[in-house]
């Protein structure tokens, strides 16, 4: 998923939702209920290297030419197939006596997952390494992915007219895991000496699991109660912890930012880890005569197979193991222009209720933003150029153009709908690889149901 970067709900603060990017965000309601499932729906999917067009497009060109020139040699280990989704189970806010202090509840659902381009592997698999002396990066192979459910309490405080801070605590229930981010190691042919080719592998090889095994072999009528169980605390435990600041130079000039996800993961239930360590050097299958016809019975390629196992031994072990989230970092610099809005209801919560301390809306707004997220080849950054446009309290309307890895013309489109108390949103991006999904190598969107109070005198 692309990074999970959702520029378009960050600071969009018309949506309750804006909370979960940002702890501190300046939402002016009394109170918001998510509809139960249908509150925040998100999906995004990114391919940094190649498309399926890229490969499936009848242009005349052979397939194995298509996955020679574009994949083999046409992609680096930097390259990488990813996708988010989440699903908000529950979400709602509320503003108690004291009008300084907004609080936040809620579960949600999230899956995350991301592979980089494991190019020499690919090679391997496709060339083989018998007419090749170069050598091979076990190092390559880099994929992590996780489902998880969240449950999620947050408090937001008004420190001053120009100042909000929020901090949000986590508990995360692991329902399933999976990691091989720690790779090294080599594969290479030299010249032998009873045989053509020597061939040494020095491996240090892991991929750890918990809850796999568990939902893979559950029939199919219980797999919906082992799933169920492990999201419901019976599964892997974990904390984390997400904090936030929106900072007011005056009623015009807006800074925010807010760090999401600094937590772990503590893997206990259903671990289950492969290994492959250790160094060893074959020339292959050595048949010596006439020693070798002392034993005709004897099975040259298993005392082969046995020789390098001993030396590079393929292990599977049950071991706890900690994993930590993906970190992101988001921050934004908004400049509110043109007409003041005031808010749908008189309230003792908005900008125009008596001893407010809330700044106005304005009917405008442009800024930038920052987004940065820890992944396993190092930090994935975005940045993005957004217009905010309001029409009174009925709707609102952001667009966004970010560039990163995965598109240098990513244009999205947020829609918000205000009726009454009933709020509706909309958001997508890469809204110009609409015009052939194929080619895409990104695609995201957003949606979400909400209730709104904002209360009255």
């Amino acid at each position: 998923m692309h990074g999970q970067n959702k520029q378009l709900l960050y600071d969009f603060t018309d949506i309750p939702q804006s909370l979960m990017v940002n702890p501190a965000a300046d939402v002016d309601f009394k109170w918001y209920g998510g509809i139960l499932g249908l509150s925040g729906i998100s999906l995004q999917a990114g391919s940094s290297g190649v498309s399926a067009y890229d490969l499936l497009a009848d242009d005349g060109l052979n397939i194995n030419d298509k996955v020679r020139d574009r994949l083999l040699n046409g992609m680096t280990i930097s390259d990488e197939l990813s996708g988010n989704s989440q699903v908000e189970i529950l979400n709602s806010g509320w503003r108690r006596k004291h009008p300084d202090y907004f609080y936040s509840l809620g579960v949600y659902n999230e899956s995350d997952a991301i592979g980089y381009w494991f190019k020499d592997y690919a090679i391997l698999a496709f060339d083989g390494n018998a007419d090749s002396f170069r050598r091979f990066n076990l190092g390559h192979l880099k994929t992590r992915g996780s489902i998880v459910n969240v449950y999620h309490f947050g408090v937001k405080k008004r420190v001053n007219d120009k100042l909000l801070i929020g901090g949000r605590a986590k508990i995360y229930s692991g329902i399933l895991d999976f990691n091989s981010t720690r790779n090294k190691g080599f594969l290479q042919n030299t010249e032998g000496q009873n045989n053509v080719i020597s061939t040494t592998l020095d491996a240090d090889l892991e991929m750890r699991t918990s809850g796999l095994n568990v939902l893979r072999d559950a029939d199919s009528e219980d797999i919906g109660s082992v799933f169920t169980k492990r999201a419901l605390f019976g599964g892997d435990l974990g904390l984390g912890l997400d904090l936030g600041f929106t900072k007011y130079f005056n009623d015009q000039t807006v800074l925010t930012a807010s760090m999401l996800d600094l937590g772990f993961i503590y893997h206990s239930s259903d671990t289950k880890n492969w290994t492959l360590k250790g160094k060893a050097t074959s020339e292959g299958v050595e048949i010596i005569l006439p020693g070798a016809l002392a034993d005709p019975d004897a099975d040259f390629y298993q005392q082969l197979i046995d020789d390098i196992e001993a030396l590079a031994p393929f292990e599977e072990n049950f071991k706890n193991y900690i994993t930590f989230r993906p970190t992101k970092l988001n921050a934004s610099l908004r400049h509110n222009f043109g007409k003041q809005i005031q808010v749908g209801e008189d309230c003792d919560c908005g900008p125009y209720a008596s001893q407010s301390k809330r700044a106005p809306r304005f009917a405008n707004a442009v800024g930038a933003q920052i987004y940065a997220i820890n992944r396993p080849r190092g930090p994935q950054t975005a940045l993005t150029a957004f217009y905010l446009r309001r029409f009174g309290n009925v709707a609102a309307l952001k667009a966004t153009y970010t560039v990163d890895k995965f598109s240098a013309t990513n244009i999205g489109l947020g829609l918000n709908l205000q009726a009454g108390p009933i709020n509706l949103y909309f958001m997508a991006d890469n809204l110009l690889s609409y015009r052939n999904l194929y080619n895409s190598r990104y695609a995201s969107f957003q949606l979400g149901l909400n209730i709104i109070s904002w209360g009255k005198k």
